[in-house]
């Protein structure tokens, strides 16, 4: 999809001195005097745009703080009045959108509970048609791009002209140290798929604890995205909601001087040289990849040939757990990350999978299209 004319890039709004789009606030509005102190100390930051806080909050288990609901939008309008801040909150249903709207909420955000379910998104789209409002849609828990990409079109059809996405990690059962895994693969096929996107970061919800937010959000502006959406609580470690991965403003404070700012551009034309040299590298391997690819899936079919001749499953799990071992310990020592080998490897090794099949079912699909 490309997105209509009438959208207006983030890119645009850069804050203090050039910098990415800045949001912060605490997960959760808690009382009217945590919210207007973590507020008032946001606002000293000059690299902060936005003002957020979770009104309703999607819980996992009941009896947990669900957010303090319609007062705390009150809370919200008496910041921007008194700090100059925008603010912006999370919206799950239809109702959300009307009462934050009421209360003059200048950003609403989709979380990503809400951004997996198409009906709701097309609910909250409705509630949105012909509406001037910043919107913006984070990824749906589970690493779907398409259920992203779906849900950013059904609110660009409410005719939402600021419009973004926001990348908060997803969901997985493997133990990370991370709370939800980056995935940054998908981000960045997104701006691929949408170029004029602007895509902001959430390194809270990514690392779901504070030591690993700089490292989080540094990838992110390498990766040059827009943005950043980082949790900030005047007392974190009493905070209702996510207390481990929200930080004060003045340790918001020190990170974002460490933060280090690039261009996406070389400014000297000798390097634009030089890069295009490489990059000219870059392609000759990847052309003898595929090459190498296209031979070993040729070997992996002759393989799947004898096995059909002599009857022997498909599936081979001694040959499969010596081959991994055995990549895993060479990959490591050619200073190949462990992901990137399970990842190539566990691809290939379904891609071998697939061709053996074909050539085993060969024949007994040829008949079964013969009956038919």
């Amino acid at each position: 999809m490309v997105l209509e004319t009438g959208t207006t890039h983030i890119r645009d709004w850069r804050g203090y001195k050039g910098r990415p789009f800045l949001i912060s606030g605490p997960c959760s509005a808690e009382t009217e005097e945590q919210v207007m102190a973590t507020a008032k100390e946001l606002a000293q930051l000059k690299e902060v745009n936005l003002f957020r806080a979770g009104i309703w909050k999607p819980r996992t288990r009941p009896n947990s703080f669900e957010g303090i609901g319609i007062e705390g939008l009150k809370w919200l309008r008496n910041v921007k009045q008194e700090t100059g801040l925008m603010v912006g909150t999370e919206v799950a249903n239809e109702k959300h959108v009307y009462e934050a709207l009421k209360y003059g909420v200048d950003m609403l955000w989709i979380g990503a509970r809400t951004s997996v379910n198409p009906f709701t998104v097309q609910e909250i789209s409705n509630a949105l048609n012909g509406v001037d409002v910043m919107v913006l849609v984070k990824n749906p828990i589970n690493p779907d791009l398409d259920l992203w990409i779906g849900a950013i079109e059904r609110i660009a059809r409410a005719g939402i002209s600021r419009l973004g996405a926001i990348h908060r990690g997803f969901s997985t059962y493997e133990k990370t140290v991370y709370r939800n895994q980056p995935n940054w693969q998908l981000p960045i096929e997104l701006r691929r798929r949408m170029p004029d996107l602007p895509i902001l970061c959430d390194p809270s919800h990514i690392a779901g604890a504070r030591r690993y937010l700089y490292e989080i959000a540094q990838k992110a502006l390498d990766l040059n995205f827009d943005g950043l959406m980082i949790e900030s609580h005047i007392d974190p470690d009493k905070a209702l909601s996510d207390s481990a991965q929200q930080v004060t403003p003045n340790d918001l404070r020190e990170l974002l001087s460490r933060l280090i700012l690039r261009s996406p551009v070389p400014s000297d034309p000798k390097l634009l040289d030089i890069l295009g040299e490489l990059r000219q590298q870059i392609d000759i391997f990847d052309d003898y990849l595929l090459d190498i690819l296209e031979k070993r899936m040729k070997v992996a079919e002759t393989i799947g040939q004898y096995k059909k001749e002599n009857n022997i499953t498909i599936l081979q799990s001694t040959r499969w757990d010596e081959i991994i071992s055995k990549v895993m310990i060479n990959g490591e020592s050619k200073g190949l990350s462990r992901e990137l080998i399970d990842t190539v490897f566990k691809a290939i090794h379904q891609e071998s999978i697939n061709h053996q099949m074909r050539v085993m079912n060969n024949g007994v699909m040829n008949l079964a299209v013969d009956k038919h």
